[in-house]
């Protein structure tokens, strides 16, 4: 029998956003790529092979095209990111400075810096588009979502059926029954200490959940798993190495990309298979990406800049405690020309 040779799918829905990223040098240009959670992740898969399709309700406006061009280029499908009703692209700056003991942190800004009116912020896909969605979804390897609403529930709980891995990042809990409905379906749940603490019960009682997974910020991260039947317990793995300290935006995305990768492209029954060994090896994998990611400025910087096979000779150096730097020219990055839909000027800020 001939071996498939068809790519792993992973579908998603939350923020995918327009990034417009203001470097340390004040006199390099503002570049733009696809953002948010759940457009950096899916943007990655696509980076790392697979077939990503975002869910979302691109109308056609200036910043949700410049999300497209960047889309493609990763060679993500666009077959579901204008559902009806669409509506304005979401815009977030990145504001990248330094700490008063030089290293680097950031910003993020959701106003637009010269009429002070707020940038177009993240909507949901809604029940109109889970009819038309759902079909597509046998066969995928994950279900990504990032922000609950009725539509992303319907279609995580449809994905779990087709017996796709289902992975919740929540950004916080901005309602409750969806929020306590998406652990009900999620077989991965990955959060930031800082900001969802209270997740913690994510594996009680009957929920699904094969992955629970902690990040502790440069601490690196901890986690306990199910897939013996019973909770293990919290078993931790400090953070790799990085090799240079520029930006940390988009680690997290990057870690999480990493997993899935190593770990999930057999879907839910092939997670199901893999011991404690094989999950640690993906997660410090995820880990290694991460690592590399805080290279660069931008949370996907990076892919902008090498090229493929020397970003898989750096991750390979990394994961055996052998960070590299990079000797490179100036990269050409995209920049940044996206009107403010309220000015409407350019919302980059000098």
């Amino acid at each position: 029998m001939t071996k498939s040779t068809e790519k792993p799918r992973i579908f998603g829905t939350g923020l995918i956003a327009l990034d417009l990223v203001i470097g340390l040098d004040n006199a390099a240009p503002v570049h733009s790529w696809t953002g948010g959670t759940c457009g950096n992740v899916l943007t990655i898969m696509g980076y790392l092979g697979w077939d990503a399709y975002p869910i979302a309700r691109m109308n056609g406006d200036p910043a949700s095209e410049r999300v497209r061009v960047d889309l493609r280029k990763w060679n993500v499908h666009l077959d579901y990111t204008n559902c009806a009703p669409t509506g304005h692209t979401p815009i977030i700056i990145q504001q990248i400075k330094r700490a008063r003991d030089g290293s680097p942190t950031h910003r993020f800004l959701w106003t637009c810096p010269h009429c002070g009116q707020r940038l177009p912020s993240y909507r949901p896909v809604t029940q109109n588009a889970v009819e038309q969605i759902m079909p597509a979804l046998s066969g995928a390897s994950v279900f990504f979502l990032d922000r609950v609403s009725r539509a992303a529930i319907s279609l995580a709980a449809e994905a779990a059926r087709a017996g796709a891995i289902v992975i919740f990042e929540p950004s916080g809990k901005s309602d409750e029954k969806l929020f306590d409905e998406a652990l009900q379906i999620a077989h991965i749940v990955k959060y930031s200490d800082q900001r969802l603490s209270d997740a913690g019960g994510a594996m009680i009682g009957s929920r699904p959940t094969l992955l629970e997974i902690q990040t502790l910020g440069s601490q690196g991260l901890r986690f306990r798993h199910s897939l013996s039947g019973t909770p293990s317990d919290w078993k931790t793995l400090p953070a790799l190495a990085a090799p240079q300290l520029v930006d940390t935006c988009g680690s997290g995305d990057w870690c999480t990309a990493g997993l899935l990768g190593a770990a999930a492209r057999n879907g839910l029954k092939g997670i199901t298979e893999i011991g404690e060994g094989e999950l640690t090896e993906a997660l410090r994998y995820g880990q290694a990406l991460a690592a590399w990611n805080c290279g660069f400025e931008g949370a996907r910087g990076g892919m902008y800049v090498l090229e493929k096979h020397e970003f898989a000779r750096q991750i390979e150096a990394i994961m055996a405690g052998r960070p590299v730097l990079r000797v490179i020219e100036r990269p050409h990055l995209p920049e940044a020309s996206v009107a403010c839909p309220a000015c409407p000027r350019e919302v980059s800020v000098a």
